[in-house]
């Protein structure tokens, strides 16, 4: 069902129909009749895009900056492709700008914190998402002016949130760099990077009240309950082989998925009044952001460090294990022992590195994953 949602939104965003950008006026003109139901795309056509396309596009996408954005399109063999980010530009135009805009303090050291990271050379995935969702919404019914700026709205708070908990993660996790870059807490220290990861996620909870609307509000605060709880979840660990994939699908659905997924259905709501859309986007946004995480613990033992824009091998050194090394514990029951000492002994994070390296099939095995987690239409 969520992958019908995907090719419903590729569908407004290449048809002649489009939605008007998020915030712009309507131009007059014949409108088709509106549609009984949102649902009706997902109920009565099947989808054109396979998840392999979908997953291929993650891939590409997930360590390239706003400003390499159009370029991925044309590695995808799809000729009906089109490139998400390219549908989305003209909603996320001026998108730093305006977080820049909330977070003005007449402090000068703090405000040059919090511009730190928003210097318009991140990725943008969650907006755009966001966005496009909230388009796809808007095809269906001639909402405001107003409507439309309180999703984009969403969008800005979705990636207020997202960067606050970069922050933090980077204090808990004593990070040296982020995106390319040092981190918060080694150029400015600890304490004054947890101050700043908080004034930013209280400068996205005073946006969030501006939008004025309760069931937004509960909704975009679940998120931040979500990342703690995921936090706490990563520090803990599993002796069951079962239970701790379980346990770390319900770790990167709280600390990665949620945000996605709430944001998701935060416009949805705004853009639909059909409560079965506002479970679709949710439960879109929940498996785009576990596959999402996916992909991004597989590039950490694939890629280098200036591609991935921090330290490879990450998640081993804080003695986390993630898919890959769950997968390969399958085929060498020997890293038990390392995974439940998280990695704690000398030369066990080298050993691990070999063992998922060894293990090939773990990236297919992902990828497999993946799948689960964007249903195909035809089910």
């Amino acid at each position: 069902m969520a992958l019908r949602w995907w090719w419903w939104w590729r569908r407004c965003g290449a048809s002649s129909r489009r939605a008007p950008p998020l915030g712009s006026v309507p131009r007059p003109g014949p409108r088709a009749p509106p549609a009984p139901s949102a649902m009706c795309h997902f109920t009565q056509r099947s989808s054109a895009l396979s998840f392999p396309k979908i997953c291929n596009v993650f891939w590409r996408f997930h360590h390239t900056s706003t400003s390499h954005l159009c370029s991925c399109s044309k590695t995808v063999s799809d000729e009906n492709y089109q490139d998400p980010f390219q549908l989305g530009r003209k909603d996320l135009k001026n998108l730093y700008e305006d977080i820049k805009k909330e977070l003005l303090v007449s402090a000068a050291e703090l405000k040059e914190m919090c511009d730190y990271y928003f210097d318009g050379k991140g990725k943008a995935f969650r907006p755009m998402i966001v966005v496009l969702m909230a388009r796809a919404c808007n095809i269906h019914h001639n909402n405001s002016k107003e409507v439309q700026a309180s999703q984009r709205s969403v969008a800005i708070i979705a990636e207020m949130i997202h960067t606050a908990s970069l922050v933090h993660d980077d204090v808990i996790d004593d990070a040296n760099s982020r995106r390319g870059k040092r981190t918060l807490n080694q150029i400015w220290g600890e304490r004054k990077a947890v101050l700043a990861g908080d004034f930013i996620l209280s400068a996205a909870s005073v946006a969030l009240a501006r939008i004025g609307n309760t069931t937004i509000v509960s909704v975009l605060t679940q998120v931040i309950e979500d990342l703690v709880r995921g936090e706490f979840l990563q520090l803990g660990s599993k002796e069951n082989e079962n239970e701790r994939f379980a346990h770390y699908l319900e770790k990167t659905f709280k600390k990665t998925a949620s945000l996605i997924a709430n944001s998701c259905k935060a416009v949805s709501i705004l853009g639909c009044p059909d409560p079965k859309v506002h479970e679709i986007a949710y439960q879109y946004g929940k498996n785009v952001g576990i596959a999402f995480q996916l992909i991004d613990d597989v590039l950490d033992f694939t890629s280098c460090a200036d591609r991935l824009g921090k330290p490879t091998a990450a998640d081993l050194k804080l003695g986390l294990a993630t898919g890959p090394v769950l997968f390969a514990c399958r085929q060498f029951p020997e890293m038990n022992a390392m995974i439940m000492r998280r990695f704690s002994r000398p030369g066990d994070v080298e050993r691990a590195w070999k063992y998922v390296l060894q293990h090939k099939i773990h990236i297919i095995k992902v990828k497999s994953s993946c799948m689960n987690s964007v249903p195909s239409a035809e089910e």
